[in-house]
């Protein structure tokens, strides 16, 4: 497996246990938009619904989560449901004892099977992103594991390296183009050359990487952890990532939910949280808010590929003893729900959800 050599500066290193004990709000919070918005009015005729979700891991669960009915109903309404493997799909992990701290990331094909139906997620219309910093923590025979038990469970994979910055899918009757990367690693870059992407910087992609696609969505893991407040070099990017054509983009890696920016015509989630916990079993409430971000693409002729309305939805996870429980924020009991919705108000400009 060779060396673990990650690329993370010092100083965030030193930040990472003070900053999952208590999540930050600190940073630049200007010029941000509302959790939800109608673009097009009036709305177009025909539309295609794109669910983005956070990151999956096992970490927080031995067994499939729980599931409130409608966060059920919300993933089961969508053409497509996008969301960040966190962990490496092994049935025997190499890592053992990071595994076991945690450290390392490992789930099972079972569990992962368990868990989309259990969440109401069609595998036919889930795509996963394997461009993230724990896609070799089992090594690459674990990463080669997760690419045999994805296509054996008929899920589609996208930032992978051999198949270019930009992977075409189907969703209605539009064409999806995603562009998947990593900024972050937490071993040797030799392991992710040549398999996993790892070019953030839009202008390098072949000039027609994005021909042909009706709207082009970036899946970034990117920016610092349990922050809530992206960096100017994050944001940046983001600019940078509209400039080159992208309408969509729908980050991940911070652990917690993060604002929504319009730039032009393009909506930036810049961070959804975690869909299935993917830090420690025992996590800060902050961390257990998280967000699916549904976005309504025109399928009209005159606006298509256009984003007509996008919302996030705020859910929490709840810790029940071995597992998981997925609830919508306003299903919480009183205490918390105030908690977690002061949170999300100090995150987006509107209290409209």
């Amino acid at each position: 497996m060779g060396v673990a050599v990650s690329n993370y500066p010092l100083s965030y290193k030193l930040s990472w246990l003070p900053r999952f004990l208590k999540p930050s709000l600190g940073g630049d919070a200007n010029g941000f938009a509302p959790a939800s918005a109608t673009l097009m009015e009036p709305p177009p005729g025909q539309t295609v619904r794109l669910a983005f979700i956070g990151d999956i891991s096992a970490v927080a669960n031995s067994r499939a989560p729980e599931c409130d009915p409608a966060i059920k109903a919300l993933l089961g309404a969508a053409d497509l449901v996008i969301g960040n493997c966190e962990s490496p799909v092994v049935d025997r992990p190499s890592a053992v004892l990071g595994t076991r701290l945690g450290t390392h990331h490992a789930m099972s094909e079972r569990f992962l099977a368990e868990a989309l139906a259990a969440v109401g997620i069609d595998r036919e219309k889930l795509v996963l992103s394997l461009a993230n910093n724990h896609v070799f923590d089992q090594g690459v025979a674990g990463f080669e594991a997760t690419l045999a038990a994805l296509r054996r469970l008929g899920i589609r994979g996208i930032g992978l390296a051999a198949n270019g910055p930009v992977e075409r899918f189907t969703a209605g009757p539009l064409a999806i183009g995603f562009a998947a990367f990593t900024l972050w690693r937490n071993a040797d870059d030799k392991l992710f050359a040549g398999r996993v992407a790892i070019e953030g910087d839009p202008a390098r992609w072949p000039r027609a990487a994005g021909a042909g696609v009706d709207l082009l969505c970036a899946v970034p893991h990117w920016d610092w952890e349990f922050r809530h407040f992206p960096r100017a070099e994050t944001r940046a990017l983001a600019r940078r990532l509209t400039a080159q054509g992208v309408g969509l983009i729908a980050g991940h890696h911070a652990h917690v939910v993060q604002p929504v920016e319009r730039i032009g015509a393009t909506v930036a989630a810049y961070g959804l949280g975690d869909f299935l916990g993917t830090a420690f079993a025992r996590q800060p409430w902050p961390g257990r808010i998280g967000g699916i971000f549904s976005v309504d693409v025109s399928a009209d002729g005159g606006t298509r590929g256009t984003v007509a309305a996008y919302r996030l939805y705020p859910f929490a996870r709840l810790r029940v003893g071995d597992h998981e429980r997925l609830v919508p924020i306003e299903a919480l009991e009183r205490t918390m729900r105030e908690k977690a919705e002061r949170r999300l108000n100090a995150i987006f400009p509107s209290a409209a959800r």
